[in-house]
């Protein structure tokens, strides 16, 4: 049995913890985060890289949620593959009704995990070019984007330096004014779908 895995970036701690010591998983990819900011070209880069993997892998751990235009994906890669459940990675974590059940104490929410916090301020500045006007600090930008939310929320997954994770949300919230939370999660979403995805690969066999 042979699983690939292409995933983004931000779940890599939560996708590595739960697969590091598994031999069937033989490929690992992880894509840059944000991509879903330019939707058509990031389903473009993830089935360019789940169909170069067909007669090596059974099966691919697509380690991505809908993100704004994956939903119908499975239909164009040549590759059998499981998704993550949700319409981004915070639902995949988070679970869909635990997202919506934080939206509904404050709708202007700020998400966060493990992976978006070791991106962090600096991270965030560069993927979305806010340093790229000259004589204009980031930070103008920043506080426009900012500008309607109420809280930042840290989603603790319990998988790598989480003093560090925690240190990093709150430079980034503090930078752009917003009280910092967190809550914990499990991996019950993600173990799903390697639990899937390793079923999926033994019935090609």
């Amino acid at each position: 049995m042979r699983i690939g895995i292409v995933a983004c970036e931000v779940l890599k701690h939560e996708i590595e913890y739960l697969t590091k010591d598994d031999p069937a998983f033989v490929h690992r990819e992880y894509l840059k985060f944000a991509l879903h900011e330019d939707a058509k070209n990031m389903k473009m880069l993830i089935i360019k890289a789940v169909n170069a993997l067909e007669g090596k892998v059974d099966a691919v751990l697509l380690g991505y949620a809908i993100c704004q235009s994956l939903e119908n994906i499975a239909a164009e890669l040549k590759v059998p593959s499981v998704m993550l459940r949700g319409a981004d990675c915070i639902e995949a974590l988070l679970g869909i009704d635990e997202c919506k059940a934080e939206k509904k104490r404050c709708m202007m929410t700020w998400f966060s995990s493990p992976g978006w916090a070791e991106v962090g301020r600096a991270g965030f500045i560069e993927q979305f070019h806010l340093d790229s006007v000259e004589g204009i600090d980031p930070q103008y930008f920043l506080d426009m984007m900012f500008d309607s939310y109420e809280r930042y929320l840290f989603i603790n997954t319990g998988v790598g330096d989480t003093a560090f994770f925690i240190k990093q949300s709150q430079e980034f919230a503090d930078s752009i004014k917003l009280k910092l939370e967190t809550r914990t999660c499990g991996l019950e979403g993600v173990e799903e779908c390697v639990a899937k995805v390793k079923e999926l690969a033994a019935g090609q066999q």
